[in-house]
């Protein structure tokens, strides 16, 4: 007697009507989630419900299995385990990943991700759907409970082997999911050695003579964007949603607030205060006394909106400048002004402020050798 098989299907709208699609599987047997075959392509169809479908004798059954791929393939197994044993005349047990008190792995994907909305901002919340994607693709589990300390080795193997993620990645995707876990209750599969490793590499700086060259090709509303960024040492979101009201020209100073208005807060909900100097204070008094009064951002669009391209200013100035954009990016402006600060005196705690770091060892990173003309003449004087 052959094997009876059963097949998922998915019921969607097309320009015809309803249909029931093939679903697309991917190179682990699962259902690739919300994806059909639609005349002969791939497609992607958030909307509808999956269905199982089998024969029994001439009559095709059909029967609803909800909107979760994962629960729909559990469905397929277990309707397919049903009725081979049928078929061969013996019992089958229900497995235990088909239990009512068991959370599928998608299931559990989908309400985190809906809580980390809640709570996270959007590229956060873009990071864990990029990690736990990449889990769903390298784990064949279709039960949480089932996941074990091999299925998370298989994973850091598989970051590294199939999406030749560099090794920071690795460990970052690694956390992502091991921080999905902790959330869904599952906790101590893995011990400290099982993490993907990595070298923490020193922060790149830009040198003098790199900013030099940068500033000479910028024009003036170009230079003080990026001087804005090296001189308070800010976060790429957090210049974007500078406010006028954060700036207190008269006390040189900068506040990194909550922004209810745009529905934007600073990383860790931390506010802090700046202290900048006075040729900035001087380039933003400038500013101020040319800007549109009834606009709220320090560095708007036309529109008054928030500016999401100072990223490809930068490298467009680069170029322009004759230098490699690839050695540009925004965040080399932090990383300058900390290490900056650092080696012109100013103490750990009051730099770990300015940064708005949650922990001192994020601003000890900083805390680099200088390499500068200065430091060698301060060598000579040790040993003159």
């Amino acid at each position: 007697m052959a094997n009876r098989e059963v097949n998922v299907t998915k019921r969607i709208e097309t320009t015809n009507g309803l249909r029931y699609c093939p679903v697309v599987l991917s190179a682990n047997g699962r259902i690739k989630p919300d994806y059909v075959r639609l005349n002969g392509h791939e497609e992607r169809h958030p909307e509808g419900a999956y269905y199982i479908e089998w024969r029994e004798g001439e009559k095709r059954k059909r029967l609803s299995v909800g909107k979760d791929a994962a629960t729909a393939t559990a469905k397929r197994l277990q309707k397919e385990a049903e009725l081979n044993a049928k078929n061969h005349g013996i019992a089958v047990a229900v497995p235990a990943s088909s239990t009512a008190d068991t959370v599928s792995v998608a299931a559990a994907i989908i309400r985190f991700l809906e809580d980390t909305k809640l709570t996270k901002k959007p590229k956060t919340l873009a990071a864990y759907t990029t990690s736990l994607n990449y889990f769903s693709e390298s784990c064949s589990k279709l039960s949480l409970q089932d996941i074990d300390r091999r299925d998370l080795l298989k994973f850091a193997a598989f970051l590294r082997d199939q999406k030749e993620q560099a090794p920071r990645s690795c460990w970052n995707k690694f956390a992502n999911v091991m921080s999905f876990l902790k959330a869904s209750g599952i906790r101590g599969l893995v011990k400290k050695n099982d993490w993907p490793r990595f070298t923490e590499e020193e922060p790149e700086i830009y040198e003098d003579t790199e900013l030099d060259k940068l500033f000479a090709a910028c024009d003036a509303e170009e230079r003080l964007w990026f001087e804005f960024f090296l001189m308070t040492g800010e976060r790429e979101q957090e210049v974007m949603y500078t406010y006028w009201s954060d700036i207190n020209l008269a006390h040189a100073t900068v506040r990194v607030s909550h922004k209810p208005d745009r529905g934007w807060t600073p990383k860790a909900y931390k506010e802090r205060e700046i202290p900048i100097p006075d040729k900035l204070v001087a380039r933003l008094k400038v500013l101020k006394a040319k800007c549109n009064k009834t606009c709220s951002l320090v560095f708007p669009t036309s529109g008054c909106n928030v500016k999401m391209n100072f990223l490809d200013d930068l490298k467009a100035v680069a170029e322009r400048a004759k230098m490699k954009k690839e050695n540009f990016w925004l965040h080399k402006f932090r990383a300058t002004f900390a290490t900056r600060c650092l080696w012109s005196g100013i103490d750990l705690r009051t730099v770990q402020s300015y940064l708005g770091h949650t922990d001192l060892e994020s601003t000890m990173r900083y805390l680099k050798p200088s390499r500068s003309q200065k430091a060698r003449e301060k060598m000579n004087e040790v040993f003159a």
